[in-house]
């Protein structure tokens, strides 16, 4: 695996914490929906050294709003997600009016509110509470620094050392998440080409979900 200037540890309890809307617009970047029916649990695993261990795969995004076709597509990944041991963790829309500068007219649109705020106290609190030995970021988002640095903070503090690895999707870097980062890597197609869940998922309560039509 291709990383930054500093090794990913070979031991230790790994979190994955993902960006779910940075990740998705870096597979949309790809041109290719069909990447879209991801199994984060299995692309998770595929960051593994020998001797870690996956204790737990958060993934931060926001429910869509009026947009019913999209809506369903996201709800049946997300129960998909579930069944395969992902913890999904919800933020929201924000309505917003925004005005064009050059003709004055208004739309609304929805800005996506919390999800950060989410991973950001799900990866401190994770360390503050000694479950995790690694954090595993999925994201590009340079605003996540902070969290980064009162990870380091917590260490300072304790006496002990927690790994922080950034993993940027597609077509997105942050060079000051690289900075604060013990080690970074691109996430490559051809891992994301690999870890696709079956075109029907059956769930341990016998529910069937399907990949989207839209997503083939």
């Amino acid at each position: 695996m291709a990383v930054g200037d500093k090794p990913i540890p070979e031991l230790g309890r790994v979190g994955v914490y993902i960006d779910g809307f940075n990740l998705y617009y870096g597979l949309r970047a790809l041109g290719r929906r069909s990447l879209l029916w991801l199994d984060l649990w299995s692309l998770a695993v595929g960051f593994l050294k020998p001797q870690q261990r996956l204790v737990s795969v958060r993934y931060f995004t926001a429910a869509i709003r009026d947009d019913p076709p999209a809506g369903a597509r996201q709800e049946a990944y997300l129960a998909t997600l579930e069944s395969r041991g992902v913890e999904v963790v919800l933020g929201r829309f924000q309505e917003q009016v925004v005005r064009c500068r050059a003709c004055g007219a208004q739309r609304r649109t929805y800005a996506e509110k919390q999800s950060d705020v989410a991973l950001a106290a799900a990866m401190v609190g994770d360390v503050a509470t000694d479950s995790v030995d690694v954090v595993i970021l999925v994201s590009a988002d340079s605003d996540l620094c902070a969290a980064i640095h009162a990870i380091k903070q917590l260490d300072t503090r304790r006496g002990r050392k927690t790994r922080v690895v950034s993993v940027f999707p597609p077509q997105r870097r942050s060079d000051h998440l690289r900075q604060v980062s013990d080690a970074w890597f691109p996430l490559g197609a051809a891992v994301i080409r690999r870890s696709q869940l079956p075109d029907v998922v059956r769930t341990g309560d016998g529910a069937l979900y399907h990949r989207p039509p839209h997503w083939n």
